[in-house]
């Protein structure tokens, strides 16, 4: 049974701001775990941002500027930064300061949620924030059917995820898996500004992180007042609405894994929700989402549907409760209005973070913490509370 006051407001907002202040750092962001994650992480600090403009902190600003303070000059913006340590990964990315991959663009999103919280945020940073998902929606390659391509699975934020299970030679494990991606990473294709733009021998579109793409963009200009990289969005969202899978009620990946592991049920594979039109398929989402035979979980959704055959509410990727993807879930239910079942995913994700002493992930069922704890992500219980 869940203990007395689990569910106060003020005691989830305590805990979020003490994980936070625990993990800031003098560079300039909070890191995502001292011992596990001490570098800065693209949406990592994008979520943090808006962590901190909740609870009335203005580091969110300062968070989100350090994390575009690596931007290249044509608007890509590295995955990592070691400002902290520069040159400690040097071997793996071919540079001192940042990786040479990207990571989902919800700098889009912060931008737009400090400004509606009465942040007072740059034009510089407003224009970074509009030059970052300008690359993507331009100058990164397309696959066949119009979806942006990504470089590298890191790119989608879900690294081991199903969706790429048909990428691990001889099927998934942890082991053959990790070699994979790092033998990926010299493959990556670069433009003659050193930026990622295609990878060859990993030819895939993610359905989330395209949705992901084309909400940040639309974010973004709902505060910036500039309509061209809306109006660019418009045009991915009418390609990503081509991959919804009826009978899977998904949408899936294109790409060498579209007719395999690319379809795999993954929660990830539901963000296309927040930008999605069709009723019928908001509906059907917004119930598997609350359904515990499909992602419906005590502690929050689970991050794999509980009818595919990998499903482990514990292997990182494979099953738990991700609070950044249950908060997406969350904006996307309370953007088309369905409140029934986005209050239910808030109440459940925020008695995960509380019982899962703010974990990087957890048990869907029962909240046991895995991964990283505390991981600062988990902050977001904060705005769900």
């Amino acid at each position: 049974m869940d203990g007395p006051g689990e569910h106060d407001r003020s005691a989830v907002r305590q805990a979020a701001r003490a994980v936070l202040e625990a993990h800031w750092v003098p560079e300039g962001y909070a890191v995502p775990n001292p011992a596990t994650y001490p570098w800065q992480w693209l949406w990592d600090s994008c979520f943090h941002a808006v962590c901190w403009a909740e609870l009335g902190d203005d580091r969110g600003l300062t968070e989100l500027q350090t994390a575009l303070s690596v931007q290249g000059a044509d608007g890509f913006v590295p995955h990592m930064n070691y400002v902290r340590h520069p040159g400690v990964a040097a071997d793996l990315w071919g540079r001192d300061d940042a990786s040479c991959i990207t990571q989902p663009p919800m700098y889009g999103h912060a931008v737009a949620e400090l400004v509606r919280r009465g942040v007072d945020v740059s034009e510089e940073t407003v224009a970074k924030a509009e030059h970052g998902l300008r690359f993507l929606l331009v100058d990164r390659r397309r696959l066949a059917n119009g979806l942006v391509a990504l470089c590298h699975p890191w790119e989608s934020g879900a690294d081991d995820s199903p969706r790429w299970d048909d990428f691990c030679p001889g099927g998934f494990s942890l082991d053959s898996w990790r070699r994979a991606k790092n033998r990926l990473v010299a493959s990556i294709e670069h433009s003659p500004a050193g930026s990622p733009v295609a990878n060859s021998a990993f030819e895939s579109a993610s359905a989330g992180f395209n949705a992901l793409v084309v909400f940040n963009a639309r974010e973004l200009a709902t505060v910036s007042g500039r309509s061209e990289i809306a109006g660019y969005a418009d045009e991915l969202a009418e390609c990503l609405a081509d991959q919804w899978d009826q009978p899977l009620r998904t949408w899936a990946d294109a790409g060498e894994a579209e007719s395999g592991s690319g379809r795999a049920r993954t929660l990830d594979g539901l963000l296309a929700m927040l930008v999605a039109a069709e009723t019928d398929r908001i509906d059907a989402v917004a119930a598997d989402l609350i359904d515990p035979s499909a992602y419906g979980g005590w502690c929050g959704p689970a991050g794999v549907h509980r009818g595919e055959p990998g499903f482990d509410p514990r292997s990182y990727w494979r099953g738990p409760a991700w609070p950044q993807l249950s908060y997406l879930m969350w904006v996307g239910l309370r953007t088309h209005g369905r409140q029934e079942a986005a209050e239910a995913v808030a109440s459940a994700t925020v008695r995960g973070a509380m019982r899962s002493g703010f974990s990087e992930y957890w048990d869907p069922d029962d909240g046991t913490g895995c991964g990283a704890a505390p991981q600062s992500w988990a902050a977001l219980a904060a705005l769900m509370a």
